[in-house]
């Protein structure tokens, strides 16, 4: 025999040999893995690709279907804007009164409690109503809210306790009642018109 077919021959014996090896070798390699519950990084079930944006969107897809997403309307009043939240268009239209409630309500807030005042949006929920404000010479955030949450919340950092600020803390209770009652009209009446309409 020549050189050449015993090489031949040898070449062909080690590929066989290495493809036998190879294969025992990966049996060996899933047994392990599967005995010992381990993850690699080769394991084509760990390493398909998933795309992050999509797998949120479909879990918010899924949630969204659950409970049906509320629908919001902002409408700007006078300087001051208004967010009307509701599960349909009818729950999302702001009536004339209303309107005029919201002007009526920031005017009497200037004029009962600070005129140095900038205005949040006044949130029109089903069962509540939430609405807030900066005033501006006391840097005080107050949160007015109607609801299962009733109440006056502020936030201001180090604020001074005078005459001045105890007046102004005095004036943002009193005024919140005033609210109160105005509101709770208005949420009142949304839940009779909603009714008369059905």
């Amino acid at each position: 025999m020549n050189n050449y077919e015993e090489i031949k021959k040898l070449l062909s014996a080690s590929r066989k040999m290495i493809n036998e090896s190879n294969s025992q070798l990966q049996e060996d390699i899933k047994h392990i893995k599967n005995v010992h519950q381990l993850i690699t990084e080769e394991d084509n079930d760990v390493t398909t690709k998933i795309d992050v944006g999509k797998s949120i969107e479909k879990n918010i897809d899924q949630d969204t279907n659950q409970t049906p997403r509320d629908k919001q309307q902002s409408y700007r009043v006078s300087g001051g804007l208004i967010t009307l939240h509701g599960k349909d268009k009818m729950d999302i239209q702001l009536t004339t009164e209303e309107k005029t409630f919201f002007q009526d309500t920031m005017n009497e807030f200037v004029d009962e409690v600070s005129n140095l005042s900038d205005f949040g949006v006044l949130n029109v929920y089903e069962n509540s109503v939430e609405w807030s404000g900066n005033i501006i010479e006391f840097d005080l955030t107050f949160f007015y809210t109607i609801g299962e949450e009733n109440g006056v919340y502020i936030d201001a950092e180090t604020m001074k306790l005078d005459p001045q600020s105890l007046e102004l803390l005095e004036k943002l209770s009193s005024f919140y009642e005033k609210f109160k009652s105005k509101w709770a009209g208005v949420l009142a009446n949304r839940k009779k018109t909603k009714k008369v309409e059905k």
